[in-house]
């Protein structure tokens, strides 16, 4: 009986243990594939390279308004060299014409200066630095580099037939048009002394000037 029962049993287990085996083995479906990481894909980007131009020139016209004299058309020339990203040393010579004081349009024929001596003539040598650099935006799509400054300097200049020590100061606004020109505006006081009118006194003449330089 027992002999049997063995025999039986196996029986029994000759059968499962394929089922057994073909169940403890992982199915094919169950099997993963390596992970695969793939580069991506890298696009060429160019880089504009930075400008080294570090000399500006150009042409300034405005107004000057000389104390006692009026106000009138000046213009002249600038030239700057960019020491830094924040100072730049200029230098500016100007010309513009003096009116009559008030004393002679009163007195009706007393000139107190000749035709020659009305000529007004100035040039400086001044130190900038640039406060606030930046962007200026034009709507959404045009944004342009630019920056407030301020600026003192000294020379001379060609006053009623003399030649006089001044000293100016004054800010302005750069703005970069492009990488080569610029768009500014200038406001400047010229100081200087004189007794022309009398007494000896400090004259105060402001300029209001705007300019097109160029950078190389």
């Amino acid at each position: 009986m027992e002999s049997r029962l063995q025999h039986l049993l196996v029986g029994v287990l000759a059968l499962l243990a394929p089922i057994v085996a073909h169940a403890a083995s992982p199915s094919d479906e169950l099997k993963l594939d390596p992970l695969v990481v793939r580069e991506p894909d890298r696009r060429e980007v160019k880089v504009d390279d930075i400008d080294t131009e570090n000399f500006e020139i150009g042409g300034f016209g405005g107004v000057m308004d000389v104390q006692d004299f009026g106000s009138n058309a000046v213009y002249g020339m600038r030239g700057a060299y960019h020491v830094t990203e924040d100072f730049f040393v200029e230098g500016t010579y100007g010309m513009t014409r003096l009116g009559k004081t008030s004393y002679e349009r009163l007195s009706g024929n007393v000139q107190i200066l000749s035709d020659s001596q009305r000529d007004f003539s100035f040039y400086d040598v001044s130190l900038g630095y640039n406060i606030f650099p930046g962007e200026s935006f034009l709507g959404r799509r045009w944004a342009f580099r630019g920056g407030l400054y301020l600026i003192a300097g000294a020379g001379a200049c060609d006053f009623a037939g003399d030649q006089v020590f001044t000293v100016n100061a004054g800010f302005g606004y750069r703005l970069a048009a492009t990488d080569w020109l610029a768009i500014r505006v200038d406001v400047r006081d010229h100081m200087f002394e004189t007794d022309l009118l009398g007494s000896n006194e400090l004259m105060h003449n402001m300029e209001i000037s705007g300019a097109l330089t160029i950078f190389f």
